[in-house]
């Protein structure tokens, strides 16, 4: 496809691995020239400034804007491309890269270039909440309260974010929120609420296995309370994609959900925190989304 079209790629340099890898956007820049491609390369240089590069991409007449970074950066990129036929390509090298992973997407110096040659569109559910998108999860509660902390790392990765998780474990509190979908309400105390597009946060941690990126839904996974004893156990489970057969586990689909809670707080889109009200509107935009992906990719 990016051998016939105009393409911008927008590289953060603060994500995950390209703040630990420059050479990314040396290879980036050999990319275009090796192929003779029609594009070039930005750089972001503060938080929301790849929404705008993106839709400047568009004013500019690129059919194709490639997302390099992480699930922070493709939330940023793709936010300007829902509901547009513009395509996104992704190289995805941040800390998690749950999209990247759920669609096959290989990372960097393993095909992740390639496959904007050889690759195919796909198009995608996207989520809202609040006016807020996502694409591959957002959630309240405790996953929240880590990715508002894992932020503000310096170094990043899994492990720094098994450190952070553990040390936020024992100060933490569930809120009690009300879930509705338009035919049922579920009232209960929660210690994760997780709304997801795709199976997975990244790094292979499914919190929705068996969610599809093409259903016209969304997944919920309630985590009712976690403590020493049933931690490690909701962690394997996470893990080894049998998080439903916990008994501390709801699980729901649908289009739409209401979530209340006693009070504002924090949520979180894609691991990006913001601060809302106590009522999340959340619901899913149907095939909104242009990504390419792998061929072999159903």
């Amino acid at each position: 496809m990016i051998k016939n079209v105009k393409a911008r790629f927008i590289f953060n340099p603060c994500s995950g691995h390209n703040a630990q890898n420059p050479y990314l956007l040396k290879h980036a820049r050999e990319f275009i020239r090796e192929h003779q491609l029609n594009a070039d390369v930005v750089l972001t240089e503060r938080p929301r400034h790849a929404t705008e590069l993106a839709r400047r991409a568009i004013d500019d007449g690129c059919l194709l804007v490639v997302a390099i970074g992480g699930d922070g950066t493709l939330n940023e990129v793709a936010a300007s491309l829902v509901g547009t036929p513009i395509a996104l390509g992704l190289i995805p090298c941040g800390s998690g890269n749950g999209l990247g992973r759920h669609l096959g997407i290989p990372g960097p110096g393993k095909g992740a270039f390639r496959n904007l040659l050889a690759g195919k569109p796909r198009a995608i559910d996207t989520g809202s909440v609040n006016g807020l998108p996502f694409f591959n999860t957002m959630g309240i509660g405790f996953d929240a309260e880590i990715s508002h902390r894992f932020n503000r790392l310096v170094h990043r990765g899994l492990e720094a974010y098994a450190r952070t998780a553990i040390s936020a474990f024992f100060r933490f509190r569930p809120q009690v929120c009300t879930i509705r979908n338009g035919q049922s309400s579920l009232a209960t105390s929660a210690f994760i609420v997780s709304i997801s597009n795709s199976d997975q946060y990244g790094n292979d941690c499914f919190i929705a296995p068996g969610a599809q990126v093409d259903d016209g839904r969304l997944d919920v996974t309630v985590v009712k309370k976690v403590n020493l004893f049933n931690a490690l156990p909701i962690a394997v489970r996470l893990f080894t994609r049998s998080i439903d057969g916990s008994p501390n586990v709801l699980r729901l689909s649908g289009p739409h959900f209401t979530i209340e809670r006693d009070t504002p707080g924090l949520i979180h889109t894609d691991g990006e925190t913001h601060l809302t009200g106590a009522l999340l509107d959340i619901q899913v935009l149907a095939h909104s989304l242009n990504i390419m992906v792998p061929h072999e990719t159903n």
